[in-house]
């Protein structure tokens, strides 16, 4: 594929990575059991959460290195939908005044998408150990 594909895919992956990275940190700095608690309080089980911080923790790092990034990106957009439909939707779109809506999410989901579809582009651990192919040409992306 072309350059600009490259450095876009190099771009998200980067804004999407620290973005997911930052809200997994914040989760084990303010200790993770007030992200336990908040899970129970919506009829979570509480270990979900460990699962939840980790997976942001350790997939926002791994899409800024380019490593495994489709598969991923595959669980962070699971993740945004199970937000969405838990959390989010009942305060609609743009939210109700108290709780921001799921536009945000939404946004995170496309991105992720993205990523998980195209891969993580030339500029990544994924290309460098696995020569990952291009979704539909067939060639590598080096």
């Amino acid at each position: 594929m072309n350059n600009k594909f490259d450095i876009s895919l190099l771009i998200l992956r980067i804004v999407l990575g620290v973005i997911f990275f930052l809200h997994g940190w914040v989760k084990f700095q303010d200790g993770i059991g007030n992200t336990v608690g908040w899970f129970e309080s919506i009829g979570l089980p509480g270990v979900l959460a460990y699962g939840v911080a980790g997976l942001e923790l350790v997939g926002g790092l791994l899409l800024v290195l380019g490593l495994f990034s489709r598969v991923v990106a595959g669980l962070l957009a699971v993740l945004m939908v199970g937000a969405i439909l838990k959390v989010k939707l009942a305060v609609g779109f743009l939210g109700n005044g108290q709780m921001a809506g799921y536009e945000l999410d939404f946004a995170f989901l496309a991105m992720a998408a993205v990523i998980a579809i195209n891969g993580a582009g030339a500029y990544s651990l994924d290309q460098v150990i696995f020569k990952e192919k291009q979704v539909g040409t067939g060639k590598s992306f080096g």
